[in-house]
């Protein structure tokens, strides 16, 4: 196996984990979660990139994620790419 293939497992392994956690999150939710925690997506243009999603769906499950208190918090908006900018809050808030 690839270490790119491996990567990718591990990712959606952590999507998974993060949805038996918690039921409510969505593939994207928990996706959007999981690629804060480790790195690797910190605006909804490079998350959506980086998965080939439309970048339109990432907005809308991460301003449900924002509504939830404590699991996301939106740092910075871009109003002419609508780019959105998050991060998790830090673990003793949570």
């Amino acid at each position: 196996m690839s270490e790119e293939g491996s990567d990718v497992d591990r990712f959606l392994a952590l999507v998974a984990a993060a949805q038996g956690r918690d039921i409510r999150l969505t593939s994207i939710q928990a996706g959007l979660l999981v690629a804060a925690e480790l790195g690797i997506a910190g605006d909804s243009r490079a998350f959506a990139r980086k998965l080939g999603i439309a970048h339109s769906l990432v907005l809308r499950e991460l301003n449900v994620l924002a509504e939830r208190e404590g699991l996301l918090r939106i740092v910075k908006r871009d109003l002419r790419t609508m780019r959105v900018h998050y991060m998790l809050p830090p673990r003793d808030e949570v």
